[in-house]
């Protein structure tokens, strides 16, 4: 088991660590729509802020040398189940053909009061 922490990548805002490599998979800690830079919340719509997640996902996965292609599972925590529809959107648009197996859960609040927050398993 090792922990990872990638430079580039929003720093954590509690005790954990970006990922865990374990055997032939990496476990992702969620990621919430924090631009690494000013570690303040990025946009204030669904589609915004699912966009930033999915780019810090990417972000922590290129710091390993993979990229969203090699997710194989994710679980999104949405603060309100009517975002549904627009997360879902910028999500295929992302992930494209590949499509991991999914969970979507509604959550009373995420971290920072984000809309949304993404975790998510690799195949390394």
């Amino acid at each position: 088991m090792k922990s990872i922490n990638i430079s580039k990548a929003p720093g954590a805002i509690g005790p954990y660590c970006h990922a865990m490599k374990v055997g032939n998979l990496l476990f992702c800690s969620g990621q919430t729509p924090l631009d690494p830079e000013t570690m303040e919340i990025v946009g204030a719509t669904i589609e915004e802020q699912t966009k930033r997640v999915l780019e810090n996902i990417s972000i922590v996965l290129s710091g390993v040398d993979l990229t969203l292609q090699n997710v194989v599972k994710t679980t999104v925590y949405l603060k309100d189940m009517n975002d549904f529809q627009g997360m879902n959107k910028v999500y295929a648009d992302t992930f494209g053909n590949h499509k991991p197996a999914r969970t979507t859960i509604a959550v009373k609040q995420n971290p920072l009061d984000a809309l949304v927050e993404i975790e998510c398993v690799a195949e390394i």
